[in-house]
């Protein structure tokens, strides 16, 4: 039987994923981030596991405790826990059509 999700995805026109990230996150994927060509690891977070109010570079609008969120952060040896940036699904799925609101410090 053929994985309908990989012909869904093809058609909605999102990112494709283009392996798996090797920071020992076995739940990280890599992805082209919302700068020119830079990859990105990137982690779904459910809304069980949100716990803290988070703030989205892509809207600049808060992401509440109990939402569903996406979590991702530069994929090269310099990027760390400081430079992970927590999107609202949406908002990380429309990154290639918006710019970011927030600075990255």
């Amino acid at each position: 039987m053929p994985r309908r999700n990989q012909h869904r995805n093809a058609r909605a026109g999102r990112p494709q994923v283009t392996e798996r990230a090797t920071l020992g996150d076995a739940f990280a994927r890599r992805e082209a981030g919302p700068r020119g060509g830079e990859m990105f690891s990137v982690r779904n977070i459910p809304a069980s596991r949100a716990l803290k109010t988070y703030r989205c570079p892509g809207c600049d609008h808060e992401i509440g405790p109990g939402t569903a969120h996406v979590v991702a952060w530069p994929d090269r040896d310099a990027g760390g826990p400081d430079e992970r940036r927590h999107w609202h699904t949406g908002c990380w799925s429309g990154r290639a059509s918006r710019s970011i609101t927030r600075r990255w410090s």
